[in-house]
Protein backbone atom coordinates (compact mmCIF):
# COMPACT_ATOMS: atom_id res chain seq x y z
CA UNK A 1 0.00 0.00 0.00
CA UNK A 2 2.57 2.34 0.65
CA UNK A 3 4.85 2.36 -2.58
CA UNK A 4 1.04 2.33 -4.70
CA UNK A 5 0.36 5.55 -2.70
CA UNK A 6 3.77 7.19 -2.63
CA UNK A 7 4.18 6.37 -6.86
CA UNK A 8 0.67 8.26 -7.11
CA UNK A 9 1.68 11.02 -4.85
CA UNK A 10 4.51 11.59 -6.89
CA UNK A 11 2.78 11.28 -10.54
CA UNK A 12 0.34 13.80 -9.00
CA UNK A 13 3.54 16.07 -7.85
CA UNK A 14 5.25 16.13 -10.79
CA UNK A 15 1.94 17.98 -12.37
CA UNK A 16 1.15 20.17 -9.77
CA UNK A 17 4.68 20.70 -8.69
CA UNK A 18 5.41 21.66 -12.82
CA UNK A 19 2.06 23.88 -13.46
CA UNK A 20 2.98 25.89 -10.13
CA UNK A 21 6.81 25.67 -10.99
CA UNK A 22 6.14 27.00 -14.49
CA UNK A 23 3.51 29.48 -13.27
CA UNK A 24 5.31 30.59 -10.63
CA UNK A 25 8.25 31.35 -12.60
CA UNK A 26 6.96 33.01 -15.07
CA UNK A 27 4.95 35.72 -12.52
CA UNK A 28 8.30 36.37 -11.19
CA UNK A 29 10.69 36.95 -13.79
CA UNK A 30 8.32 38.45 -16.56
CA UNK A 31 7.01 42.11 -16.60
CA UNK A 32 3.70 43.02 -16.17
CA UNK A 33 3.55 44.36 -19.35
CA UNK A 34 4.87 40.32 -20.36
CA UNK A 35 2.39 38.92 -18.45
CA UNK A 36 -0.95 41.22 -19.68
CA UNK A 37 0.46 40.23 -23.01
CA UNK A 38 0.33 36.22 -21.81
CA UNK A 39 -3.30 36.53 -20.97
CA UNK A 40 -2.71 38.20 -17.25
CA UNK A 41 -4.64 40.94 -17.18
CA UNK A 42 -5.26 40.85 -13.64
CA UNK A 43 -1.40 41.79 -12.91
CA UNK A 44 -2.06 45.34 -14.43
CA UNK A 45 -4.53 45.98 -11.99
CA UNK A 46 -2.24 44.84 -8.70
CA UNK A 47 0.47 46.15 -7.23
CA UNK A 48 3.61 44.45 -8.91
CA UNK A 49 4.82 43.35 -5.62
CA UNK A 50 1.49 41.55 -4.79
CA UNK A 51 2.43 39.50 -8.16
CA UNK A 52 5.71 38.64 -7.20
CA UNK A 53 4.75 37.43 -3.63
CA UNK A 54 1.89 35.41 -5.49
CA UNK A 55 5.12 34.12 -7.74
CA UNK A 56 6.94 33.40 -4.07
CA UNK A 57 4.13 31.25 -3.01
CA UNK A 58 3.55 29.37 -5.72
CA UNK A 59 7.76 28.42 -5.88
CA UNK A 60 7.70 28.13 -2.53
CA UNK A 61 4.83 26.06 -2.45
CA UNK A 62 6.44 23.43 -4.85
CA UNK A 63 9.93 23.35 -3.06
CA UNK A 64 7.77 22.51 0.31
CA UNK A 65 5.92 19.52 -1.14
CA UNK A 66 9.11 18.17 -3.24
CA UNK A 67 11.12 18.14 -0.17
CA UNK A 68 8.99 17.37 2.33
CA UNK A 69 7.39 14.29 0.54
CA UNK A 70 10.76 13.52 -0.34
CA UNK A 71 11.94 13.25 3.12
CA UNK A 72 9.09 11.47 4.69
CA UNK A 73 9.54 8.48 2.33
CA UNK A 74 12.79 7.88 2.47
CA UNK A 75 12.53 8.47 6.14
CA UNK A 76 9.64 5.67 6.23
CA UNK A 77 11.99 3.24 3.81
CA UNK A 78 14.69 3.95 6.23
CA UNK A 79 12.85 3.32 8.61
CA UNK A 80 13.66 6.62 10.76
CA UNK A 81 10.67 7.55 12.62
CA UNK A 82 12.06 11.07 13.20
CA UNK A 83 11.37 12.04 9.60
CA UNK A 84 7.20 11.55 9.93
CA UNK A 85 6.67 15.27 10.80
CA UNK A 86 7.14 15.71 7.19
CA UNK A 87 4.06 14.07 6.23
CA UNK A 88 2.36 17.01 7.45
CA UNK A 89 4.14 19.56 5.88
CA UNK A 90 3.76 17.93 2.63
CA UNK A 91 0.34 17.71 3.21
CA UNK A 92 0.43 21.48 4.34
CA UNK A 93 2.23 22.47 0.99
CA UNK A 94 -0.54 20.75 -1.30
CA UNK A 95 -3.40 21.97 1.00
CA UNK A 96 -1.85 25.74 0.31
CA UNK A 97 -0.98 25.59 -3.38
CA UNK A 98 -4.54 23.97 -3.94
CA UNK A 99 -5.67 27.57 -1.69
CA UNK A 100 -3.82 29.75 -3.82
CA UNK A 101 -5.23 27.81 -7.28
CA UNK A 102 -8.67 28.17 -5.49
CA UNK A 103 -8.34 31.92 -4.68
CA UNK A 104 -7.06 32.22 -8.69
CA UNK A 105 -10.21 30.18 -9.53
CA UNK A 106 -12.61 32.63 -7.73
CA UNK A 107 -10.69 35.89 -8.97
CA UNK A 108 -11.36 34.44 -12.76
CA UNK A 109 -15.29 34.01 -11.19
CA UNK A 110 -15.40 37.64 -10.49
CA UNK A 111 -13.67 38.83 -13.59
CA UNK A 112 -15.91 36.96 -15.71
CA UNK A 113 -13.20 35.45 -17.15
CA UNK A 114 -13.20 31.60 -16.00
CA UNK A 115 -14.96 30.84 -19.46
CA UNK A 116 -11.40 31.13 -20.84
CA UNK A 117 -9.44 29.43 -17.64
CA UNK A 118 -12.08 27.10 -15.81
CA UNK A 119 -10.34 23.69 -17.33
CA UNK A 120 -6.73 24.48 -16.20
CA UNK A 121 -8.29 25.81 -12.65
CA UNK A 122 -10.69 23.45 -11.75
CA UNK A 123 -7.97 20.60 -13.00
CA UNK A 124 -5.10 22.05 -10.71
CA UNK A 125 -8.05 22.90 -7.70
CA UNK A 126 -8.45 18.98 -7.91
CA UNK A 127 -5.12 17.51 -8.52
CA UNK A 128 -3.82 19.75 -5.84
CA UNK A 129 -6.95 17.89 -3.36
CA UNK A 130 -6.04 14.36 -4.43
CA UNK A 131 -2.89 15.37 -3.79
CA UNK A 132 -3.50 16.39 -0.67
CA UNK A 133 -5.50 13.52 0.24
CA UNK A 134 -3.00 10.63 -1.14
CA UNK A 135 -0.18 11.95 0.93
CA UNK A 136 -2.68 11.96 4.16
CA UNK A 137 -2.95 8.66 3.34
CA UNK A 138 0.30 7.17 3.48
CA UNK A 139 1.21 4.89 5.73
CA UNK A 140 4.23 5.69 8.14
CA UNK A 141 5.71 1.96 7.96
CA UNK A 142 6.00 0.28 4.74
CA UNK A 143 4.46 -3.08 6.33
Amino acid sequence: MFYALAISGWVLTAFVGMVFFKAGKFKLTASIDTLVGAGMTWSKQIPKSLVRLIALLELIGVVGLVIAQGAFEVGVIANVPAFAFAQGWAVAAAIGLDLVMAVGLVMHIVRKEIKYTWKINVGVVLAASLLAVVLAAVPQSIS
